[in-house]
């Protein structure tokens, strides 16, 4: 499995600097000057029409700093997600080979072990350190050296628990990123109320557009981050469950297609 981390933390680097670049890209060129055109246009027709009532804007909404940030967090946790989901998928195809070819009715005594273990050593190195192969080649040296299947058995589940540790603990990053984005977003609301106290005097003098624009900084910042936070933690559940059913779907395959088997005498 160490060889798998470096190339982990490769692409975790990589994609937090193509999100920084492409979100920061697309701010630049579009979503901030439309912003700017939108709020220039929504002042003029105020200065004409004092009954004029603001229409919100996704630009708007979406222009300040902090949102950008949480676009960012966002893209580089679903980047993240993506790479824990196509690992999980290619340990479940996995499961659909048959790696014990052991017909019903056959047992695997201690002495076959060796046979049944080399056939998985066979496979590329790269899928001998999945969940798997690691599972069966530990369970047929565990039945070849102490010829107990409760011992086998035991091993093969531990393995797999221990694996699904791993996996819970390797989400603690996208975890962080889901606590960090409404965090960033209530740091937009208390800068854009510390700003519209700021301008407090303007608005005892009658001038109350600076007031409404940095209550719209704080409102608007809140309303992006908890928005994607919640689409986040959705696709982190499903990550997550994605995940718990390769684990399980291992333990059964181990009971299925090996253990069943197993027989001392």
């Amino acid at each position: 499995m160490k060889k798998s981390y470096p190339v982990e933390f490769v692409y975790q680097l990589a994609s937090l600097i193509l999100a920084v670049i492409f979100v920061h890209a697309l701010y630049v060129a579009w979503i901030r000057p439309q912003a700017d055109t939108i709020l220039a246009d929504q002042a003029a027709r105020m200065q004409l029409d004092t009954d004029y009532v603001q229409e919100r804007s996704i630009f708007v909404i979406l222009r300040d700093f902090e949102q950008e940030a949480c676009l960012i967090l966002m893209l580089w946790a679903m980047a993240i997600m993506i790479y824990k989901g196509v690992a999980a998928m290619r340990e479940q195809r996995l499961l659909r080979l048959d790696l014990v070819p052991v017909s019903e009715g056959t047992r695997i005594l201690p002495e076959d072990a060796r046979e049944y273990a080399r056939q998985i050593q066979s496979l590329p190195e790269s899928e001998q350190r999945r969940l798997l192969p690691r599972s069966l080649l530990s369970a047929l040296h565990r039945f070849r050296a102490t010829r107990n299947i409760q011992d086998v058995s035991t091993t093969a589940h531990g393995i797999c628990e221990a694996e699904s540790e791993r996996l819970d603990s390797e989400l603690s990053m996208v975890r962080y990123i889901a606590w960090a984005i409404p965090s960033i977003g209530f740091i937009g609301t208390v800068r854009g109320i510390g700003e519209a106290l700021g301008q407090a005097h303007q608005a005892v003098e009658g001038n109350i557009a600076g007031v409404t624009r940095s209550l719209g900084v704080a409102f608007n910042s809140t309303f992006a981050a908890l928005l994607i936070s919640i689409v986040l933690m959705f696709l982190l559940h499903q990550l997550q469950l994605q995940q718990d059913r390769l684990v399980q779907d291992t333990e059964t395959y181990l009971d299925q297609h090996l253990i069943h088997h197993l027989q001392v005498h």
